[in-house]
């Protein structure tokens, strides 16, 4: 007989598997920069200039106290690890002023940016990672709508009712936040074949098949991946383009692994097969 909660085998004790459970991964653990790296346009990959990315009070802040002019140093801060398939849950609030000199367009303007080439190809004055931006856009307080979650598409396209599409941004159907709320998002990415954008459950925006191609990503370090590349997987990096932002979380459940219940690691939100990744005990 099997017990709830533990096996035991061979005198060490197992937590039993829950198929239903599932698994979050924190990619920020409220304390330290601990796995990410920063790139800013004309800095080598790893110089955090003027501490543009901080941990303060057990939230990630994109700061700019240390800026006396913008000066198109777009930056992101990059994990460490590679994904295909998963949702990725950001907790995001913009705060405060923009920097001098940022650029109109970007007042309280960030993203998130999916399928990211490996920073260490990026050119040091490449201004955005070829890569997906689920956009965070947040209300101006004038009455006028202001999606958030939206598409855009630096050095990528994707396709949308099964054409190719190539304008550089295009708007979700969220409502607007004003002000210095907190706003949860989800993106749902699914290797080429689907993304999708969701707030409290509704999807307001959804593409497929991400692919290289297109501008807004320039200089192109030589090992950028070639035009016409379709984008299964990447690196998950946040934005630093101007205006102050704080994430308190910034969390992901895998759905690649074991598709096999009879294994100890199976879960039924698995969508992929990782080979190799199944454990019998």
């Amino acid at each position: 007989m099997r017990p709830l909660a533990f096996l035991l085998m061979a005198g060490t004790i197992f937590a039993a598997n829950d198929p239903d459970k599932e698994d979050w991964i924190q990619l920020f653990n409220g304390k330290n920069l601990e796995g990410w790296t920063p790139k800013i346009k004309g800095y080598p990959l790893g110089e955090n200039f003027a501490k543009t990315f901080r941990v303060e009070n057990g939230v990630m802040k994109v700061s700019y106290d240390g800026y006396t002019d913008y000066a198109q140093k777009f930056g992101h801060i990059f994990h460490k690890d590679k994904f295909s398939y998963y949702r990725l849950v950001v907790e995001y609030r913009f705060t405060g002023e923009q920097a001098p000199k940022g650029p109109g367009w970007a007042i309280r303007n960030s993203g998130a940016m999916l399928h990211c080439q490996d920073p260490k190809t990026m050119h040091v004055d490449q201004d955005f990672p070829i890569s997906i931006e689920a956009q965070f856009l947040g209300g101006l307080s004038d009455g006028k709508t202001r999606s958030t979650l939206n598409l855009c598409t630096p050095g990528t396209h994707v396709v949308r009712d099964g054409k190719l599409f190539t304008p550089h941004c295009v708007t979700s159907v969220s409502r607007t936040y004003d002000g210095d709320q907190w706003v949860r998002v989800e993106m749902e990415v699914l290797g080429s074949s689907v993304i999708r954008h969701k707030i409290d459950g509704k999807t307001v925006l959804a593409y497929e098949l991400p692919q290289v191609g297109g501008g807004s990503s320039s200089p192109r370090g030589p090992g950028a991946p070639p035009d016409g590349t379709i984008l299964s997987e990447g690196y998950i990096s946040l934005q630093s383009e101007s205006h102050p932002i704080e994430f308190r979380k910034v969390e992901l459940l895998d759905l690649e692994g074991c598709l096999d219940p009879k294994a100890s690691n199976y879960k039924k939100y698995f969508v992929k097969a990782k080979p190799g990744s199944c454990r019998y005990q």
